[in-house]
């Protein structure tokens, strides 16, 4: 167990479970944004799709969403005391090696987007996991929160945090897997500006519609 121990705590380990977790992350935000988007179609399609995902993986969620909070912990955790291990090692990054064009917005940015995420998944998990739903519906509880301007604006900042984290995040975790060749990194580093360009569109079109279209 020592070993196990050791090499998860090594600089490289630590870069391993951040890379991770990191893209099960992208993938679980990719299928929450596709079920997301149903409210476009209408509330009964929304609340369809909320029944259809509650009774057919009534026992998978829960599994799921302590594996997820396992996975933030890790997250959180080795991003912190990688971050405090670069300031003191720069200028060596976080990354494997270092992008060809140098440092980006969404590399520069990804310790302060990471903690406005944290704080912003604790108040998104209060406000629609953790609520009553016995006088409301998940649709009810969307349309009063983005009634309210305040909230369309904290959500689009998330979104943008969001976007931001993902751009950097989804190359670096590539890179530290070592699936990284001059062939394909462009490639990648491109896949990855797309991805987190389509998430955030996908996420800021919701608050947007609702607050906009709605009546």
């Amino acid at each position: 167990m020592n070993w196990f121990i050791n090499t998860l705590w090594s600089s490289l380990g630590k870069k391993l479970v951040m890379a991770i977790t990191g893209l099960c992350f992208i993938v679980f935000i990719v299928v929450h944004l596709l079920g997301n988007l149903t409210v476009l179609a209408g509330k009964n399609e929304f609340l369809s799709y909320v029944e259809h995902l509650h009774t057919s993986y009534k026992y998978l969620i829960p599994v799921a969403e302590i594996v997820l909070a396992l996975f933030a912990i890790l997250h959180i955790l080795f991003g912190f005391v990688l971050y405090l291990e670069n300031l003191k090692a720069r200028p060596v990054g976080y990354s494997v090696r270092k992008r060809a064009g140098g440092r980006t917005i969404g590399s520069i940015t990804a310790p302060y987007t990471g903690l406005f995420l944290l704080i912003f998944i604790v108040l998104h998990l209060v406000r629609f996991r953790f609520v009553e739903k016995i006088t409301q519906n998940d649709y009810t509880i969307l349309t009063n929160t983005f009634n309210n301007p305040v909230n369309v604006i904290f959500y689009i900042i998330a979104v943008i945090a969001l976007a931001l984290h993902v751009s950097h995040g989804a190359w670096s975790a590539f890179q530290t897997l070592g699936i990284n060749h001059p062939k394909y990194n462009n490639l990648i580093e491109k896949g990855g500006l797309v991805l987190s360009l389509l998430l955030g569109i996908g996420f800021g079109i919701i608050p947007l519609y609702m607050f906009t279209v709605l009546p």
